[in-house]
């Protein structure tokens, strides 16, 4: 399926899980990517392995000037600019370990979450945005998260910033429509990739027995996902955020404890 063909895209944090399967997806598609990731070696591991279709560029998405250097790169190199997928995204475990709660996260830990997570990505757009204008019209990808939706015992910083995601989405596809700029965000539950996996360890195991799927996703679930916002069968779909959770957020927190309270009754009538 060409769903992109002809298109070219920039993905932050282009060198990570997510960010990776959504740039072979798309050239799979058709597309032309543009690997943006602040490690360049991997930004450039990650282009040379898909080939031709793709450049990797370096990108630190909290410095305008790193931002802007960027995407200029790549519209000198593929002549244009039509999809920007904000995926880039703080995570080293340096900050996660010390993003606690409002009352004891370090005043700088929680400006520098936000200055990459949300500032960042409003940077990409604003820089994106006269480009896709001026070629009639574009789509932009912003990665939220559950935590932007449902709080948690931790991380404050990072689900506040997540929040804001979704309400830059909203202004974004408000505020833009007019240019043929459509805006939408995605909502990944729990993801595992190498890097997820080595920081969440059996927190994960203990989040898969309440999904109703009992399994949690993968990056090509979330590329997927990316793709199709990205391409014009989504062309009505605007400044929404869809979750993909496999349905973690349908149903009530005590699902699974009743399920197993249930079962254990029927063990003991047996």
């Amino acid at each position: 399926m060409q769903r992109l063909e002809g298109k070219v895209a920039l993905i932050t944090g282009g060198a990570g899980g997510i960010g990776t399967a959504t740039a072979e997806r798309f050239v799979s598609e058709g597309a032309r990517v543009v690997i943006a990731d602040i490690n360049a070696d991997a930004a450039q591991s990650v282009a040379a392995k898909i080939g031709s279709q793709a450049i990797g560029v370096t990108i630190d998405i909290s410095n305008e000037k790193s931002v802007k250097l960027a995407i200029d790169a790549g519209v000198s190199h593929f002549g244009q600019l039509d999809i920007l997928f904000n995926n880039a995204a703080l995570t080293d475990q340096a900050t996660m370990a010390t993003d606690s709660d409002v009352v004891d996260i370090p005043l700088e830990v929680w400006q520098h979450t936000l200055n990459v997570n949300l500032t960042g990505y409003m940077l990409c757009s604003r820089l994106a945005i006269p480009h896709m204008a001026r070629a009639g019209g574009g789509t932009i990808v912003n990665s939220a998260s559950g935590s932007g939706l449902l709080a948690d015992i931790s991380r404050v910083a990072y689900g506040v910033s997540k929040a804001g995601i979704i309400s830059l989405t909203q202004y974004i596809a408000t505020q833009h429509g007019k240019d043929r700029i459509r805006c939408n965000a995605i909502a990944p539950g729990p993801i595992v990739t190498p890097h997820t996996r080595a920081v969440a360890g059996k927190l994960f195991d203990m989040i898969a027995r309440h999904m109703p799927m009992g399994e949690l996703g993968t990056p090509a679930d979330a590329a997927a996902l990316v793709a199709f916002l990205a391409s014009d069968d989504s062309r009505y779909i605007n400044g929404q955020t869809i979750i993909i959770d496999g349905g973690m957020m349908a149903h009530h927190c005590h699902v699974r404890d009743m399920a197993d309270l249930i079962a254990g009754l029927n063990t003991t009538d047996t």
